[in-house]
């Protein structure tokens, strides 16, 4: 069930729209209770310090209020980070907002978390259907952040977009991987990458959906959903209600508003990847939303001048493994069995589809790294490289007819083909 809803449209939401549509998604609903607020990180796009204001203002009758960072593996934010997330001084914290909690998720804490159930064996290997590897393991235990499970409702705030993991962001996935442990967020990437970015990215009902879904079913709180579609940095939806349905409508307006669907595929895509992805790990992101647009043999370079890590929490592994299509760790499963499985779904997502076959790896597309990583590291987690030094945006733009195109601002816009 909705509780209130607004869509443009064309263009945006007014700022006067976007206000009533949340006090009247919000307003009194939470008097008396403890409220646990999920919001994401900078890595995606969301006018969130206005929304911050509104959320606490119709939240003014709720006991207790705590904003949590949905971060997933990602690293926690520094209290000056937190305010700027947030778009808050130190000083409005210490005082007009000193009733808030702002915290950072910890997903490697075991303190921090609380089990809740389990997914058995059996309902993984239904979800998987013939994709199921021995590499998805046995019964997946339901850990989450313990305060989802003190509070008396959760309520989460997040945008949606086409995702190469569950189908499209958003709702659930704020539970897990959001502020989960670590098992459900390395099964259902991994279950993710075995289906394959081709086979997920911008489909609503995915096998991982369910799986998160079902996890969500377990949660002891309520748990309502403020779901967002971003369009140009601004709001085009609003859909505040229970977490199935609000997520529901959100995918559709999303599906509307974050997918191009080309007549031909592109040989070659200049994806520049933003600031707001500031390693690989997110930046990645650049080449999943612009895989399924690619012609056979084609090329994606990811253009990051500014991004110059792999991965903080990741990095060791990922150089260890570098970058693969599936089949290359599942037919060696022996080798890699100890990395862990959110590792090797991010290897694969960024490698793309292909084969391997008698020793020989055959990726579907190139994938190459305009960095600040160097040649020879891209070259040892086999990427290629191309100096961002060279890079003229305008030297690819107006050639969509050559097949060539470069692409502001990627990583949120699906781009595939219409046949697909």
């Amino acid at each position: 069930m909705l509780t209130a809803a607004a869509q443009a449209t064309t263009g945006t939401l007014s700022d006067d729209a976007i206000r009533q549509t949340v006090l009247a998604g919000l307003e009194g609903r939470f008097t008396g209770q403890r409220v646990l607020v999920l919001i994401p990180d900078r890595t995606r796009t969301l006018p969130l310090p206005p929304l911050f204001r509104l959320v606490v203002d119709a939240l003014r009758d709720a006991r207790q209020v705590d904003v949590m960072v949905a971060l997933g593996t990602h690293l926690p934010l520094s209290d000056e980070a937190l305010n700027a997330l947030v778009g808050i001084t130190p000083g409005e914290r210490a005082t007009t907002f000193s009733h808030i909690r702002l915290l950072n998720h910890a997903w490697d804490n075991p303190d921090a978390l609380a089990t809740i159930g389990t997914i058995t064996q059996d309902r993984v290997k239904a979800l998987a259907g013939e994709v199921w590897h021995p590499s998805l393991g046995g019964d997946v235990p339901v850990r989450i952040n313990r305060a989802a499970v003190e509070a008396d409702h959760v309520l989460i705030i997040g945008p949606t977009f086409p995702h190469e993991v569950v189908g499209f962001s958003g709702g659930a996935k704020y539970l897990w991987p959001g502020i989960s442990g670590p098992e459900m967020i390395n099964v259902t990437h991994w279950l993710g990458a075995l289906i394959t970015v081709l086979h997920t990215i911008g489909i609503e009902d995915t096998p991982m959906r369910r799986m998160i879904h079902a996890a969500a079913d377990m949660l002891p709180a309520p748990v309502s959903l403020m779901a967002l579609v971003v369009d140009g940095g601004a709001l085009a939806g609003i859909h505040i209600g229970s977490l199935f349905e609000a997520h529901h409508a959100s995918a559709q307006l999303s599906a509307q508003r974050h997918i191009v669907w080309l007549d031909r595929p592109y040989r070659r895509v200049l994806s520049h990847a933003p600031a707001m992805y500031d390693e690989l790990w997110t930046g990645a992101k650049a080449m999943y939303k612009l895989e399924p647009g690619i012609a056979d043999g084609g090329e994606v370079i990811v253009y990051a001048p500014h991004l110059r890590e792999i991965s903080e929490v990741h990095g060791a592994h990922i150089r260890r493994v570098g970058y693969h299509v599936r089949d290359y760790f599942l037919k060696q499963w022996d080798r890699f069995a100890d990395v862990p499985l959110g590792v090797l779904a991010h290897s694969t997502h960024l490698k793309g589809a292909g084969t391997y076959h008698n020793g020989i790896e055959t990726p579907r597309i190139r994938v190459t790294l305009a960095s600040q990583i160097p040649p020879e590291a891209c070259a040892a987690i086999n990427l290629g490289y191309l100096d961002p030094a060279s890079i003229d945006v305008r030297d690819w733009q107006g050639r969509e007819e050559e097949g060539v195109v470069y692409v502001p601002k990627a990583g949120e816009t699906l781009y595939r083909m219409k046949t697909q």
